[in-house]
């Protein structure tokens, strides 16, 4: 059996990534109170014709001292043997929270006549924090489309092999923030760039003309080679601690170049020995 435990702050899309998995043939439950997630497990098992994919939505809206018990009902879980369980955390930018709320005029469920928006959004990441810091996969929905976390959702987790690793390369700039969800972030700002190359500005590193350019440098063969040994020298030991989705961010300072190339380079390298290796360019969605 095969069991997700979605989480995260109101209004990074939990619903949406909900029905995502809904919509691949997981058996869905929402706000589920954590401390039924043992019991709940105990009754599918036992039961014939009970289905053996099943996803639960954990918020804010449990009791405090339900959230806070969260790593000890994780632990509970593991007493059954045929059981496989994933925790997915999503989040975004404070920023993009407040302007979500804003835009729906929606109600925070912490809001009261005492907390503001703002301290609401706050006090969430603090109650939420048990089970974030034992997530999985943490996924950033700050530029994500409800379109774009759908797929995310179906590449990473309903399409992955059991006992694979997941590993996504993700380009980004710096001058628009770093990704939540990074696991790992190289900064290649120091590697030649085409920005300063009138005739190549407008493309990206997709491009032939960019690639060519790039790959005249020593220095971005030499990043290249690095990062490569860093994970290929790593990848077998983040097998081992059993983790399943691993995100490596490559960032520039535009977010269209050198990280770009950089992160097909690697991923196109990578998928010749893994089976579920993704790549993202934030700024170019």
């Amino acid at each position: 059996m095969k069991l997700v435990i979605l989480s995260g702050r109101s209004g990074s899309g939990k619903t949406t990534a909900l029905q995502a998995l809904e919509d691949a043939g997981f058996y869905c439950i929402d706000n589920l109170p954590a401390i039924l997630l043992p019991e709940l497990i105990k009754q599918m098992t036992e039961a014939t014709g009970n289905p053996s994919k099943i996803a639960v939505s954990i918020d804010a809206r449990n009791l405090t001292s339900n959230l806070e018990r969260f790593p000890a009902l994780l632990e509970q879980l593991k007493q059954f043997s045929d059981l496989s369980c994933e925790v997915i955390y999503l989040d975004a930018s404070e920023s993009t929270l407040l302007k979500r709320f804003s835009a729906t005029r929606r109600k925070h469920p912490l809001t009261d006549t005492h907390s503001g928006l703002r301290e609401a959004i706050e006090y969430e990441r603090v109650l939420l924090e048990p089970i974030a810091t034992l997530a999985d996969m943490r996924i950033d929905t700050t530029r994500l489309t409800l379109y774009e976390l759908r797929d995310r959702i179906k590449l990473r987790i309903t399409q992955r092999r059991e006992q694979s690793l997941s590993l996504l390369f993700e380009s980004f700039g710096f001058k628009h923030g770093v990704p939540l969800d990074a696991d790992f972030t190289f900064d290649v700002r120091t590697l030649p760039n085409p920005h300063w190359i009138p005739e190549l500005r407008p493309l990206t590193g997709l491009d032939t003309e960019v690639r060519e350019f790039l790959q005249q440098s020593p220095d971005v063969d030499e990043m290249a080679a690095d990062i490569t040994h860093f994970l290929e020298r790593w990848l077998p030991r983040i097998r081992q601690d059993n983790r399943s989705y691993l995100t490596v961010c490559i960032g520039c300072t535009g977010g269209q170049h050198r990280s770009v190339y950089l992160a097909e380079y690697l991923a196109s390298h990578f998928s010749l020995s893994m089976d579920s290796v993704h790549v993202r360019h934030r700024e170019l969605t």
